[in-house]
């Protein structure tokens, strides 16, 4: 697919998506679905990619919906937005909590609307000091989605979602590293230097184990005790053939610095 509203690369491990609408704060459109889709299941088949980068092209991450796009924008017929959750944002949050490999969101500016949610989609969130964060669905009468509904009590509470939620309140990114809603802000002048040396050390990591880890801990909020536990066994079961285990302990026990494949 030739991607003209993102951008895509895979260096040494690294893949990257930059949203590429930087005259729209790279709002989302059909168009931006479907290359997302396309480069998510290229990083998904590519066995060197170790981690992903999500991030944005000039001053914003992402604004959300494009509310002039035709398949939201209201005309003398309702719309279906259902449909376009059903096919565009359901699968996107899915394919990004369920890669195999860690997923960075570098938010560099304003994250609104499902913007704010794809990037609490992902595993770990890096964000500039200028950026923001704000639940803007209740300015135009719809309720937060991409998931925003289910991470968001679950990151910072069930008082703080909900204002944030019924009143729209943006929130800068200090505050929501305060909060727990994010992994930490930096100054936007050491920013890209953050983000590239978190890519860097995950690029480097065992990725199957990371890859096992991310999975347990998204499980762990609708599992019993006993249900992690065994989940917990399962995994360890597994990786305890891998390759990166085996060296892991090898150069512990050798007091080396471990060389892992990411097997």
């Amino acid at each position: 697919m030739n991607y003209e509203q993102i951008r895509y690369e895979c260096a040494d491990g690294i893949a990257r998506i930059i949203l590429n609408r930087p005259e729209r704060l790279n709002s989302f459109t059909v168009q931006m679905h479907g290359e997302l889709r396309d480069a998510l299941t290229r990083t998904a088949g590519d066995s060197t990619a170790r981690v992903l980068l999500l991030t944005g092209e000039g001053r914003g991450f992402c604004a959300g919906q494009d509310l002039s796009d035709r398949a939201v924008a209201p005309g003398e017929e309702p719309v279906d937005l259902g449909a376009s959750i059903e096919q565009y944002y359901r699968p996107l949050v899915l394919t990004l909590r369920e890669l195999p490999l860690p997923v960075v969101c570098g938010v560099n500016g304003v994250a609104a609307g499902a913007g704010a949610n794809l990037a609490l989609a992902c595993d770990l969130v890096v964000a500039c000091r200028s950026a923001s964060f704000v639940q803007a669905f209740c300015r135009i009468g719809l309720v937060p989605d991409s998931g925003g509904t289910y991470f968001l009590p679950r990151l910072v509470g069930t008082a703080r979602a909900m204002g944030l939620a019924l009143l729209g309140d943006r929130i800068s990114a200090d505050q929501a590293a305060a909060w727990g809603m994010i992994w930490r802000s930096v100054d936007d002048a050491e920013f890209a230097g953050a983000v590239d040396a978190l890519l860097a050390e995950l690029a480097r990591a065992p990725t199957r184990g990371l890859a096992a880890t991310k999975r347990a801990l998204n499980a762990s909020p609708g599992n019993t005790l006993a249900g992690q536990l065994d989940l917990e066994r399962d995994l360890q079961r597994e990786l305890g053939t891998s390759a990166d285990y085996r060296e892991g302990v090898t150069a512990f026990l050798a007091k080396r610095a471990p060389q892992f494949t990411g097997r």
